[in-house]
């Protein structure tokens, strides 16, 4: 391998015979703009409510850029100066999203957040619509039920005219009989939208594939009780979206959103793609020893033999575990279930039947945003440790406007170091930063970067690599045959 470089962003782009599309910018909100929209969906208590709550509330401290990079503020809240600085990036094309609403999932009040969501997307849309050749703006979503969920990605999509979504990777619902007061880890329990939902979330993520939209999980944990320090962000913050989006794709897989779905695509935001990696193997080992038939031939207490356990206790016992005691308990030696009427196949919802189906229901459907300077992006690309030699979808995530991007124009090239360093090949930059970016949304939506900057550039990919073609109401998958 010939070696590489270091080089500015700017050079890395010229460098570059496609665009560079970042698919995790992040737009900051200014408070009083906000409440400006908050008073036309809901009134002026409501505005003023919101307004309270963030004089009470300590949160997130020094969290935008500041000081020397004071410029870097104004940016991701002006829409015009944002696309005039992408170029400085070395970015050609970024799809924004929300920093007030990404609290909006844990709030249980579901008049007022469907007032903050719709009061956001309304703001948005009049703020990114002269820059969409550069920039495009994600909806907020309400995920409190499918109906509000649908009517909300409705009203984004047809009439504000949005092309991207941002959905709670969880709800936070109240537990019946709670108490007002109660605190918040005995008064509510999470529901991740799929297993053991009290809702059928299968009508929204159809109309995600009949509207072409890539819905993308942008979720916090914190205020759990194992992220609930009063004192220390740091300690509440670290791992949180990794473990918001690795709850999500666990029960998005295992419920079977992917086998009905097959052309729906997820991205989860601002985890990284440690935990994905980890979360893949982990369904190959864990399918090898409990898949349906494993459990039936090698796990099966009916087919413990009794007769070798009472010889082996004879001989090897003590005086209180005895060959005796085993005849009189049979059940103690096998860790026995029975009598559940559970099924035994936990991967009944996504009908698998092989190792391939684990590859071919997880690697095309979802995508994972990374930020520039994560060190464990190249295990997305590492064949040799993920089964089927996969590589997953890892994208370019730069979450400027926060605290974790110092300075907006070094994030591409923190990205090359990556190629420098050799923790990924060229082709795996180009997919990080172009391919994949334009496939999760192209793929659903082929007309989705069409009047862009980066036009041209997706279409070349389109007819290169093939998708986008017939995904919107794509028919979903029945059986593991198809």
């Amino acid at each position: 391998m010939a070696a590489h470089k270091k080089m500015s962003s700017v050079e890395v782009r010229q460098s570059l015979d496609y665009p560079v599309i970042d698919a995790d910018a992040h737009v900051v909100e200014a408070p009083f703009a906000l409440q400006d929209f908050l008073k036309q969906v809901a009134g002026a208590k409501t505005a003023e409510r919101y307004a309270a709550q963030r004089r009470r509330e300590r949160g997130l401290f020094w969290a935008i850029p500041s000081g020397k990079y004071t410029l870097d503020r104004a940016t991701v809240m002006l829409p015009r100066l944002y696309a005039k600085r992408l170029e400085e990036a070395g970015i050609d094309f970024a799809i924004v999203y929300t920093t007030a609403g990404i609290g909006t999932w844990m709030h249980r009040d579901e008049d007022d957040t469907r007032a903050f969501a719709r009061a956001l997307n309304m703001m948005y849309a009049d703020m990114f619509k002269d820059v969409k050749n550069k920039l495009t703006v994600s909806a907020v979503i309400p995920m409190n039920t499918p109906d509000i969920a649908i009517e909300e990605l409705e009203y984004c999509v047809k009439t504000l005219g949005y092309k991207a979504a941002t959905i709670g990777a969880e709800v936070r619902r109240t537990i019946p009989g709670a108490q007002a007061g109660d605190a918040p880890q005995i008064s509510h329990y999470v529901d991740s939208l799929t297993i053991d939902s009290p809702y059928d979330y299968d009508p929204f993520w159809a109309k995600c594939v009949e509207l072409g939209v890539a819905p993308a999980t942008h979720s916090s944990v914190q205020g759990s009780a194992r992220r609930c320090s009063p004192t220390n962000y740091v300690y509440n913050r670290l791992g949180d979206f990794g473990v918001a989006g690795e709850h999500a794709c666990r029960s998005l897989f295992l419920g079977g959103v992917t086998r009905r779905f097959p052309s729906l695509k997820v991205a989860f935001l601002e985890g990284g793609v440690g935990w994905a990696a980890q979360l893949y193997n982990d369904l190959f080992e864990f399918w090898e020893k409990r898949n349906e038939k494993y459990l039936r031939d090698v796990m099966d207490p009916a087919k413990l033999d009794l007769d070798l356990m009472v010889e082996m206790f004879g001989k090897y016992g003590t005086p209180y575990l005895t060959a005796e005691r085993i005849k009189a308990n049979p059940s103690l030696g096998s860790s026995s279930t029975a009598g559940s009427d559970l099924p035994l196949d936990d991967f009944a919802a996504c009908k698998i039947t092989s190792k391939q189906d684990l590859h071919d229901l997880f690697v095309p459907n979802f995508y994972f945003g990374c930020e520039a300077d994560d060190r464990m992006n190249k295990v997305a690309f590492d064949t040799k440790l993920n089964h089927l030699g996969a590589k997953l979808k890892a994208i370019f995530s730069s979450d400027i406007g926060h605290w974790d991007v110092i300075d907006m124009t070094h994030v591409l090239e923190e990205v090359w170091e990556g190629v420098v360093y050799e923790a990924m090949t060229e082709e795996d930059f180009k997919n990080f930063v172009f391919a994949s970016p334009a496939e999760l949304h192209a793929s659903m939506n082929p007309d989705f970067f069409k009047g862009t900057a980066v036009e041209g550039g997706v279409a070349k990919l389109q007819a290169e690599r093939g998708f986008g073609h017939g995904a919107k109401g794509a028919k979903p998958k029945t059986s593991a045959a198809e």
